[in-house]
């Protein structure tokens, strides 16, 4: 992976010589040249498309309708098939599986002009293979870094999607998230993240966790753009059943952005998503000022019981629909591809044990195999119930008891310290994530503040299909607030020049 990487910045440098003919190959060069400047810190790039300048360039001499996309340089988390690249989702296993399709989302991506232009790094297997992994790192690929503060978390799964993002490498990329992994690496990295309702992008040819839960989103410098991404990624595809809604419910997601959105609007503050980490509340206050001050009703709401039985009931879940969901992608992966079971991952773990599991190991696949299916009726149960206690029992509750259109808290923790010995260790809690997870329901974050120079993302979570109005709200907040996040690369926050002396024995 590290060759393709390495051989096409040396043939898009060989190609910058030329003049480029047009729009999307120039934004092409000019992305794989900061990617050349910045993957080598940061570690979120995997793979470049083969001869992707070349294809840049075919696109601008093509005189044919230009998208919504036109030339704009994307990354694909790399979980989701793109034609003609390995999926690996991070892992040896599957270091052979080149694909010959491209997922349907990739597919719409392209048919709104974008550039596909390469593989992101991931927590392995999308974080669930082991307890105490580590957010961002890959057997395949290693550690994806922050770019505020290379030793610390990126968050993921969707790790190498929002470092790259955040790194300026590029302005928009492809994350997935089962429970938290497009919301966290976004505001853990001080980008846009949004989650859509699931169901309304396709989830086909996309290494699966959950079919109830699993949903890939825009990951983006800006609200806007990821509402232009979602007008290209959503609608309904026949592979996938979840989306038989999809075309019905899309819209042009970026037609209906307006800066006076929150005006007169009824937004349910989530109060026991606070008092845990007291910087993290003041930019919450400050946040909810800025929701005032554009007309915004705010109302506080607490959280109800039985979070600890949704997770409970959500983890049998995944547990049982990752064991059908990935033994059925498997078995649609080329021939060259030798792990074609989770019975035969949990085995080549086993024997790649030095590299793959070294750090943590595989608690997840062996519980996962040990389920009975998707007929097993505590799977059944649990499935039912951690839906109830998510939705009507939870976020619909929430957005009742305020007659609210939006549920606004924190979106987690700033980062926190790769930790090669404990695996992640968020201090945070109460996040709404969870429960917009669990449900299926639109979640968006967007840039809130710094802690020492660590961002914290502002999460709007609705009711199901509202993904429209959660775009509106947070574009309309980031208009308002005018957060900027610059990462600095620097090695750690404990190394920033204002905080060292602290640190420092005194003399």
């Amino acid at each position: 992976m590290r060759t393709i990487l390495a051989g096409t910045l040396m043939l898009a440098a060989t190609m910058a010589q030329a003049q480029p003919v047009g729009p999307a190959e120039t934004a092409t060069l000019a992305a794989l040249a900061r990617i050349e400047a910045r993957n080598p810190q940061v570690n979120a790039v995997l793979a470049i498309t083969p001869d992707i300048a070349a294809q840049a360039r075919a696109m601008d001499r093509q005189r044919m309708a230009r998208g919504p996309l036109f030339g704009l340089p994307i990354l694909i988390k790399d979980n989701i098939d793109v034609k003609g690249m390995p999926t690996t989702a991070g892992s040896l296993a599957l270091k052979d599986n080149l694909s010959e399709r491209d997922a349907p989302l990739v597919a719409r991506l392209r048919a709104a002009g974008a550039v596909i232009l390469g593989k992101t790094n991931l927590s392995e297997w999308a974080n669930f293979r082991g307890d105490h992994s580590i957010s961002g790192w890959s057997g395949l690929g290693g550690q994806v870094r922050n770019p505020h503060a290379l030793g610390r978390t990126p968050c993921g799964s969707s790790s190498g999607s929002g470092a790259a993002v955040a790194a300026g490498m590029v302005d928009a990329a492809i994350g997935t998230e089962t429970d938290g992994s497009v919301v966290c690496p976004a505001s853990i990295n001080g980008i846009v993240g949004f989650k859509p309702t699931v169901g309304l992008v396709s989830r086909t040819h996309v290494v699966p966790i959950s079919s109830s839960q699993d949903t890939a989103g825009p990951m983006t410098r800006d609200v806007r753009l990821a509402a232009r991404l979602l007008t290209a990624l959503a609608g309904t595809d026949p592979a996938d059943p979840a989306t038989t809604q999809a075309d019905a419910r899309r819209t042009d997601y970026e037609a209906g952005l307006r800066p006076d959105a929150l005006r007169g609007v009824r937004i349910a503050v989530l109060r026991s998503a606070t008092g845990w980490l007291k910087p993290v509340d003041a930019l919450f206050e400050t946040a909810l000022g800025v929701l005032e001050a554009q007309g915004a009703v705010l109302v506080d709401v607490q959280a109800p019981e039985g979070r600890t039985a949704m997770g409970a009931a959500e983890y049998t879940v995944l547990l049982t629909e990752f064991k059908a969901g990935l033994n059925a992608y498997l078995a649609s992966t080329p021939a060259a591809v030798q792990v074609r079971s989770l019975t035969q991952a949990i085995a080549f773990n086993e024997a790649n044990a030095a590299r793959e599991m070294a750090l943590f190991g595989q608690d997840d696949f062996t519980k996962a195999e040990a389920t009975k299916g998707l007929t097993d009726p505590e799977y059944l149960k649990a499935r039912t119930e951690s839906l109830r206690l998510a939705g009507p029992d939870g976020i619909d509750a929430m957005l009742k008891s305020a007659n609210a259109v939006a549920l606004v808290a924190p979106t987690t923790s700033p980062a926190w310290m790769i930790d090669a010995a404990f695996g992640d260790q968020s201090p945070g809690r109460g996040s709404p994530t969870g429960y917009a997870a669990v449900a299926g329901y639109p979640h968006l974050t967007v840039p809130m503040g710094a802690v020492q120079g660590l961002p914290v993302g502002l999460s709007f979570v609705g009711a199901k299909w509202d993904d429209a109005r959660m775009l509106a709200l947070g574009f309309a907040y980031e208009a308002a607030a005018g957060i900027k996040l610059t990462p600095s690369f620097r090695a750690s926050v404990e190394a920033d020049p204002a905080i060292a002396p602290l640190l420092a024995p005194p003399r």
